[in-house]
């Protein structure tokens, strides 16, 4: 298998993305001692890996045409989940398995709303996002510590690479996440159902494709990844509070958009979302190692990125639909010559 290296109209974004991923940790290299190192650049995984998973599912969604709102909040509430129930002293895997449970069932259920009653995604999610973390503060409104020695162990656990360099568990999980991702979609059917049903859903019913059902999945792994994105960030944290990952959600959004999908839905590359988290990680290091500046400069940053990549999109958008519009008059005068040869032939 070829690979195509080509910037063309349908990978622009995601170059775009890996070249200013480049940028920035290069000019963060000339500004700031140390910070050309492994380390550095693995930290960026290790500290992001929650978000990464959660983007990732996120990705599934709205390349639909849909969108989830309600995925900080379940990151949230299974970390209060885990908490209250290794507190209580159960087994640690049990927790894990009880947590993923949850986050399918609460993806899966907005996905049947969304699909049985036609309710808008914005809607439903929204619901959700108020309800997960409501139910959060349900079960406390302190923050829990974990003390589980399961949880301590994978959270301390270093896996050793370069030197004395190292990553964790979590960037494991994150990265198989983001493989067993690309892989869905670019070879199997239903990764090329989420697609064409993003391009257009209509047509994609006229196929024969199980848009109902396919809609209720990808409602469900985006579920599961925020479930899985949750037990990752109490390996971070070792601990669970309802306060946590407040407005996490439109970082998720911003890394789908900035890594290349499209938030109409119909395209995009599931590796997107994790460059798109690498990047606003390296800014938000950059404006760490500055020292003097406010943390919400890397939201400045990440929402000036977002307006461009956005608008990046709009051109490669309307290029498309200029493109068709073009094709389309190509083809009817063919099409009408033939239709003029006929009745000559009769």
């Amino acid at each position: 298998m070829k690979l195509n290296l080509r910037i063309n109209q349908n990978n622009i974004i995601i170059f775009s993305t890996l070249l200013l991923i480049v940028l920035l940790y290069g000019a963060g290299s000339v500004l700031y001692t140390g910070f050309f190192t492994w380390q550095v650049f693995f930290n960026l995984f290790i500290d992001n890996a929650y978000l990464i998973i959660v983007a990732t599912g996120l990705a599934f969604v709205i390349i639909t045409g849909g969108i989830d709102l309600s995925v900080a909040s379940v990151v949230a509430f299974i970390s209060v989940v885990s908490a209250a129930l290794l507190q209580e002293g159960m087994n640690a895997y049990v927790v894990m398995a009880i947590c993923l449970i949850i986050g399918i069932m609460f993806g899966a259920a907005q996905g049947y709303l969304i699909q049985r009653f036609n309710l808008h995604p914005w809607i439903v999610t929204l619901a959700g996002m108020f309800l997960a973390r409501g139910a959060s503060y349900f079960i406390t409104t302190q923050s829990i510590v974990i003390e589980n020695a399961t949880y301590t162990a994978i959270s301390k656990f270093k896996i050793n690479l370069v030197g004395s360099n190292f990553i964790s568990v979590s960037v494991v999980i994150a990265l198989a996440v983001v493989a067993v991702a690309v892989y869905v979609a670019k070879y199997t059917e239903f990764g090329r159902s989420v697609f064409a049903i993003g391009g257009s859903e209509r047509s994609a019913m006229l196929m024969g494709l199980p848009v109902p059902r396919i809609t209720v999945l990808v409602y469900t792994i985006s579920g599961f990844c925020s479930a899985l994105g949750g037990i990752v960030f109490t390996f971070y944290m070792l601990s669970g509070y309802n306060l946590h990952l407040m407005g996490m959600e439109m970082d998720a959004i911003a890394a789908c958009v900035i890594g290349g999908i499209l938030l109409t839905g119909g395209f995009g590359y599931l590796v997107g979302p994790l460059l798109g988290v690498i990047c606003s990680g390296i800014i938000q290091t950059i404006v760490m190692y500055q020292g003097t500046l406010s943390s919400w400069w890397t939201k400045i940053a990440v929402g000036f990125l977002l307006f461009l990549f956005i608008l990046l999109q709009r051109v490669i958008v309307i290029r498309r639909q200029r493109r068709r519009v073009i094709s389309h008059a190509a083809e009817k005068p063919t099409a009408s010559g033939g239709d003029r040869r006929t009745p000559a032939s009769i």
